[in-house]
């Protein structure tokens, strides 16, 4: 296959850290240019991942005609307009989650996805280990699955981060709540119905620093999930069956380039004695992830997940932001 040209706006550490050396890894890509409206800043991170080209600005890298795909990792406000003006400029996205502040938001996107790939970075779709656990669940390893559960959770006080600015889309539920979401609609393949939160803000920054939420996906089935950006660093992920239990570990940052394990309990022992693990290859979900948004690029696959599946998601997000303020069951409304 033809490599897609990638390009990259702004120099955010989600991209510097991870996603773009899992996806450098890659044969089928390369990311030739990075832009930051702090040029120097742009450089600098360009000759630390031995990026070709740096620009100034975000224009005038969607204006570079080698230029075929975008990833955008810019702060959560942003989301949205800067696809659409990479969008105008005829280049595919791949935007980081999540891919708007509202549903209604994301809905602008539609236009321009019949004109370019769009897509929400959940790299967590593409990584064995989450594929595995809903072939396991799929085949009826665990029984019928009644309950997905999901903690997530990190320490993060620094006024000035992005993730603690209400200006800038900031907060758990926007940050991490939406991979639970995500996992909840992955592995029931549901969508839900209605949703309750309760929400604690941080009296400062005015960010939601504790959420919990309870989603129904009808005929007894449900997904409880906690997200915190202020409790020391946690995640888990829980399939409860009606014969069975799986566990991933760690289901969102798991560690790039290695081996991973899901635990899988036949509920035969509390004390664990029925629990099996299964060790998965070394993979890194950032690859996978810009693998298969390039071979949609090149047409050797169909896009799996698009604006229609963000904006489902992002219709979960408003739901529970609804119920933070009314205190009761809200529903999750289409259009």
């Amino acid at each position: 296959m033809k490599k897609v040209i990638w390009g990259v706006l702004c120099t955010a550490k989600i991209g510097r850290e991870r996603a773009l050396p899992g996806m450098q890894k890659s044969s089928l890509l390369e990311i030739r240019a990075i832009a930051s409206r702090d040029e120097g800043r742009a450089r600098d991170t360009a000759a630390a991942l031995g990026i070709p080209r740096a620009y100034g600005s975000y224009e005038a890298l969607l204006a570079d005609p080698e230029i075929e795909a975008i990833y955008n990792p810019l702060p959560n406000h942003l989301h949205v307009p800067l696809t659409l003006q990479a969008a105008a400029a005829g280049k595919h996205v791949l935007c980081e989650k999540p891919i708007a502040l509202t549903a209604q938001e994301a809905t602008l996107l539609r236009s321009a996805a019949g004109k370019v790939l769009i897509a929400e970075a959940f790299m967590v779709r593409f990584h064995p280990q989450w594929l595995r656990a809903r072939e396991l669940v799929r085949e009826g390893r665990i029984g019928a699955l009644r309950a997905v559960q999901m903690f997530f959770g990190y320490n993060n006080v620094d006024p000035a981060n992005v993730r603690n600015r209400t200006d800038t889309g900031g907060g758990g539920l926007y940050d991490i709540g939406c991979y639970a979401i995500v996992a909840g609609r992955f592995f029931l393949e549901a969508e839900p119905t209605r949703g309750i939160a309760l929400v604690d803000r941080d009296p400062a920054f005015g960010t939601d620093r504790l959420t919990s939420a309870l989603l129904d996906f009808g005929g007894g089935r449900r997904l409880d999930f906690t997200v915190s950006t202020q409790v020391a660093p946690h995640q888990r992920i829980q399939l409860c069956g009606s014969r069975g239990r799986i566990e991933i570990a760690i289901p969102v940052n798991a560690p790039q380039g290695a081996t991973t394990r899901i635990s899988i309990d036949d509920g035969s022992s509390l004390e664990g004695a029925g629990i099996v693990t299964e060790t998965l290859a070394a993979s890194d979900q950032y690859q996978l992830q810009g693998e298969a948004f390039s071979r949609a690029v090149r047409g050797e696959i169909a896009l799996t997940y698009g604006v229609e599946d963000a904006i489902a998601n992002m219709r979960v997000i408003d739901a529970l932001f609804r119920s933070e303020r009314s205190g009761k069951w809200e529903p999750v409304a289409g259009d």
